[in-house]
């Protein structure tokens, strides 16, 4: 009996509807009379899902005791011995419990196969061992259930189950999926649109990488080379010039016109590894066509249509991309060129776009030197060699010729070896072969010979032309080497500046726009390595017997004057740039001046936006302080008037009052006095969030024992608190942490309906930890989300009376301090959700959890608790004394003398 077929159902994430898609897969076989049977399916609770079991034969699953617990899993001897002709098998990554028959379900599935029964299985993309690592990236949860690639891939059919993420989102708030304690947290955590969305694209490209795997081989196993048209692939023929960039962007907007298109860049390079292409440029369009979304490729053929057409029906390409030929008009008639041939040969499946650039027809043109060297030491070397080895050896050989080829003939070899002197070494070594070969010509070859005298006028004027003519021409090859290194050296300036003048244009557009290339450090930086000096600082002064003061610089030891420097570049009156490292040559001076220009420029463009940002502050705190003053003038005199009522109605001999209006006015004090308390509380928070003051003493805790505290100002009715004992710690300050806590969950508290519980709840996730305050009030819409975390802002229509809207202002504020984030969401149901997220403590062992501290350590840790509380309690009061001396001094300038 031949191997059993595999069918697997490939979801994004778990709720996505697979096992119900195996299920109806099931009953439509028993339709058709299959005999089908259920290995292990696990409904998890889903009404729909468990409503498909009925009418299915089920196999009895094994029962293992593992830890003291009780576990099922799929009985693999009795499927053996039921021997149907399918299986269904869900989860097909699960791993078993110790003791089953394999370690994990996927080798259960290997053997059922191969005792040929059909198997009908399920799996999520997160569960491939090759993308672990992606998923956790954007999960930030690691899988510990995996199943190899290659299991997946040996399947005979594979079928995406897709759902999009808000429809997903929507079955699990409709309690679809998972139960309804659990709803809350699964869309808060893995269940994020974010994380869906990358999920799913995650599937769809990995079914999409099957069915190209299926079509080349079936393509390949019936020979087929015509170009099926299933999605649009373009390849890009690159030459290494220029141009390149220019159709690589031409080839990614025409992929973006259709779905699913994709870039191939291909460059084709001689098999005896002989190119003038410039590996910089080549690296440049690698780094092109990755950044747009293609692949590079490089491939060796000495015929390069033949090799581009043989490349683009290979990858199934639909279109070619070539640049106009570089060739000049005369050029051609050594052949069509390759943007023609191609075009002739590529017949009808292959479509051929010829794109003008700003190289056509300029011909191909050589390597720039390097430089700083016009010709470069070996060539020089072998001019040498050329120019004074050579005519000695083609002397030697003249003298062993029986035949005399003549005076004029051996002055033409002779000028042969000169001018090649001159190709290779430049100006020296053809002047020093063309002296050597006039006195080995008047030595060995012009009458009277063996003597260094010529007797014939002719032979003089032929000896003295072949030295003008030698030197002519070593001069020539001389001036296009200096003329080439200015060009390389023009070029290279104009690209300098052409940067400089970008990075104007771009802080013009952004200047307030943090990480940018015309920073001063990025700016002195990029100085350094242009002119590869060791450090660069930019000095200045106030007037001329001032001492210089650096305002930047970069690298080890700069100069603190210029005259220290071995570069100083003067930039006006009272700046300086100056260089440490090595001597500038004049010609640089003047790029040079160009980046001191621009140095001076950024410095005076940060100080403008440091005096901006100071302004910015000041009007910021002018807006506070008339907030404030309205503050003041409302919620702050409404419980002092509710005070002062019932304290005069206590002292008021007029009225005989009972015990109980006695008690309800006490307790009005007490409220009023409880609403002033906090609201002076919320205030001194933000003053001292304002002014920096705010100095967090961050330590490893718990938030077992720091959020129970925080709710010591709400009825315990009102809230539901589940913080795991297992969670890890946090890295936070516990005073901060409380008081940001409080004020989140006191919003909360009074925002919710009446008989609804705010649900407190914390969960780890990676290596962060988000505490999570869930109400079910009115909500609050997106517009909004970020405004009710600004000072004085109160949503909605709340009541005057309800606080100067500074709780979760503070709350912000104490969050980030600690370095967290504080953050709103919608409340799955109605509602707003406040998500803390707070680094976990280091040291989290391989679960994630710290180590418990020693009976010492809590004993340290509870001293220092006491004393933050005890120091918080002191700063608050010395802040209020301060407060109250300004205000009675102030009074007091207001009075004027007595």
């Amino acid at each position: 009996m031949g191997r059993g077929r595999l069918r697997i159902y490939l979801g994004a994430a778990p709720g996505v509807g697979k096992t119900y898609a195996m299920l109806s897969e099931a009953h439509r076989r028993l339709e058709r009379g299959a005999d089908c049977v259920v290995g292990f399916v696990e409904h998890h609770g889903r009404p729909r899902t468990e409503d498909l079991l009925h009418g299915l034969e089920a196999v009895p699953r094994r029962r293992l005791e593992h830890r003291g617990a009780v576990f099922t899993e799929m009985d693999v001897d009795a499927v053996l011995a039921r021997r149907p002709a399918v299986v269904l098998v869900d989860e097909l990554a699960h791993t078993n419990v110790p003791g089953s028959r394999n370690a994990r379900r996927w080798q259960d599935v290997e053997e059922l196969l191969e005792a040929g029964i059909d198997v009908v299985s399920t799996v999520n993309i997160q569960h491939l061992e090759s993308l672990g690592d992606v998923v956790e990236s954007i999960t930030g949860v690691r899988q510990r259930e995996t199943v190899p690639d290659e299991v997946v891939r040996r399947a005979d059919q594979i079928e995406l189950v897709d759902m999009s993420p808000q429809a997903l989102r929507r079955r699990m708030a409709h309690g679809n999926v998972y139960r309804p304690d659990r709803v809350d947290a699964a869309l808060s955590n893995y269940f994020r649109p974010g994380n869906l969305t990358a999920l799913r694209e995650l599937a769809l490209l990995w079914v999409a990488d099957r069915a190209d795997e299926d079509l080349r081989e079936y393509r390949g196993e019936h020979g087929i080379r015509t170009t099926w048209q299933a999605r649009e692939r373009i390849v890009v023929g690159l030459t290494g010039g220029p141009e390149g960039r220019t159709l690589i962007r031409r080839a990614a907007r025409l992929a973006e016109k259709g779905a699913g298109g994709e870039v191939l860049a291909v460059y084709i390079s001689a098999s005896d590894g002989l190119t003038s292409a410039s590996p910089k440029e080549l690296a440049l369009q690698r780094t092109l066509t990755e950044d747009l979304g293609g692949t590079f490729h490089h491939v060796i053929g000495d015929r390069v249509p033949e090799a581009l057409l043989e490349f683009a029906r290979g990858v199934n390409a639909t279109q070619i991309v070539l640049g106009s030929s570089r060739r000049r008009a005369w050029q051609y008639v050594f052949g069509p060129g390759v943007g023609a041939t191609v075009a002739r040969e590529s017949g009808p499946d292959l479509d051929v776009h010829i794109v003008t650039h700003e190289e056509a027809a300029r011909g191909r043109g050589l390597p720039a030197p390097r430089p700083g060297a016009r010709l470069g030491r070996p060539r020089i070397v072998a001019g040498w060699t050329v120019g004074i080895a050579g005519p000695a050896l083609l002397a030697l050989l003249l003298r062993h010729t029986e035949t005399d080829p003549g005076l004029a003939n051996e002055m033409l070899l002779f000028l042969a070896l000169t001018v090649a002197a001159a190709l290779l070494g430049g100006l020296l070594p053809a002047l020093a072969s063309a002296a050597f070969g006039c006195l080995l010509l008047n030595y060995f070859f012009a009458p009277p010979l063996h003597r260094l005298t010529v007797s014939d006028p002719k032979n003089i004027v032929a000896i003295v032309v072949f030295f003008w003519v030698a030197a002519s021409v070593a001069s020539v090859v001389d001036l296009a080497a200096r003329r080439t290194q200015q060009a390389a050296r023009l070029r290279a300036e104009s690209e300098i500046l052409s940067l400089l003048a970008g990075s104007v244009l771009r802080e013009g557009v952004h200047p307030a726009e943090p990480g940018r290339e015309s920073t001063l450090g990025a700016l002195l930086e990029r100085v350094r390595e242009t002119f590869a000096m060791e450090s660069v600082a930019l000095l200045e002064r106030d007037g001329d017997t001032a001492p210089w003061v650096p305002a930047g610089s970069v690298g080890p030891h700069p100069a603190s004057r210029p005259e220290d420097a071995d570069v100083d570049m003067p930039v006006g009156e009272h700046m300086a740039l100056a260089l440490s490292g090595r001597v500038l040559p004049a010609e640089d001076r003047r790029v040079l001046g160009a980046f001191a220009a621009q140095a001076a420029v950024v410095l005076e463009r940060q100080r403008l936006v440091d005096e901006a940002e100071r302004a910015r502050r000041l009007a910021e705190g002018n807006k506070i302080r008339t907030a404030l003053l309205a503050a003041v003038s409302h919620d702050l005199r409404t419980p002092l008037a509710g005070i002062k009522a019932s304290v005069s109605s206590l002292r008021s001999d007029d009225v005989d009052w009972s015990e109980e209006d006695r008690a309800e006015l006490l307790a009005g004090i007490e409220e009023s006095a409880d609403r002033l308390d906090h609201v002076v509380g919320n205030l001194l928070d933000m003053s001292r969030l304002r002014t920096g003051t705010v100095t967090p003493l961050v330590r490893p805790v718990g938030l077992d024992e720091v959020v129970p505290m925080a709710l010591g100002g709400v009825p315990a009715d009102s809230v539901t608190l589940d913080i795991p004992e297992t969670l890890p710690m946090v890295e936070v300050d516990p005073g901060l942490l409380e008081r940001a806590v409080a004020n989140v969950v006191e919003n909360a508290v009074k925002y919710s309906p009446a008989r609804q519980t705010v649900t407190v709840a914390a969960s780890a996730l990676g290596d962060r930890v988000e505490l999570r305050v869930a109400d079910r009030g009115p909500g609050v819409p997106d517009e909004a989300k970020e405004r009710i975390f600004e000072p004085f802002q109160r949503h909605g229509d709340a009541p005057r009376g309800a606080g100067v809207g500074l709780g979760l202002a503070v709350a912000r504020g104490f969050t980030e301090a600690v370095g967290g984030t504080l953050t709103a969401e919608d409340t799955p149901g109605g509602g707003l959700t406040m998500v803390l997220t707070l680094r976990a403590a280091p040291g989290a062992g391989a679960d994630g959890h710290v180590r418990a501290p020693s009976h010492g350590e809590e004993k340290r840790a509870r001293a220092q608790r006491d004393r933050e509380k005890r120091d918080r309690g002191e700063r608050d009061l010395d802040e209020r004394d301060q407060d109250k001396r300004r205000q009675e001094e102030r009074e007091q300038e207001k009075a004027g003398p007595q």
